[in-house]
């Protein structure tokens, strides 16, 4: 009974980590590098027949060049919704609507704009490992109280908690990883 639920708890602690690296890795998505990416709009909202849509259900992206990204909307009747929520989206590229496609062409960054975007990597990497030791946390709380409900022994709650850090350390290790290969990316000429 009590390796269950110690196991229980971990597996569960595991996959809400995951997700946290999973919602840090997107978030780098949305950083512009000077490179075009379809992660920068995809998650853009869109007013399309009345309802609030995601851009990636309303049109193909593709990357021709390596700072060209085409949109070609399933229906080109939203090509001015679409084109209007770019326009007032924080990318900061102006779109090249030609009546079948927009394309948007992204400048190369300035030194100084590189920089800033890494600062912008870092906090939001922290933001990933603080939701990663909430959790962790959250599961020794858990743990806790098994232990003072009597359904875990002091050992075993040591070991548990020795394996939580373990899981821990590795996915903050993750979110490092994925931290080092962004900036690079951002200060890569």
């Amino acid at each position: 009974m009590d390796d269950e639920l110690v196991e229980m708890a971990l597996v569960d602690a595991r996959e809400k980590m995951d997700k946290a690296v999973s919602h840090t890795r997107s978030e780098f998505a949305g950083v512009r590098t000077g490179r075009a990416s379809a992660g920068l709009v995809e998650h853009l909202r869109v007013d399309a027949y009345g309802v609030d849509m995601e851009l990636r259900q309303l049109a193909s992206l593709s990357v021709p060049e390596a700072r060209l990204l085409v949109i070609a909307p399933y229906d080109r009747g939203l090509l001015g919704a679409i084109e209007k929520a770019l326009q007032s989206s924080e990318v900061g590229i102006t779109p090249s609507n030609d009546g079948q496609v927009i394309r948007l062409g992204f400048p190369p960054l300035t030194e100084e704009r590189r920089r800033d975007l890494v600062k912008v990597v870092r906090h939001k990497a922290e933001e990933g490992r603080v939701a990663i030791r909430n959790l962790r946390r959250t599961t020794r709380h858990e743990l806790e109280t098994l232990e003072h409900a009597g359904d875990l022994s002091s050992d075993e709650l040591e070991r548990a908690e020795r394996e939580l850090e373990r899981l821990t350390h590795e996915m903050v290790a993750e979110v490092d990883q994925l931290l080092a290969h962004k900036e690079h990316e951002l200060l890569e000429i």
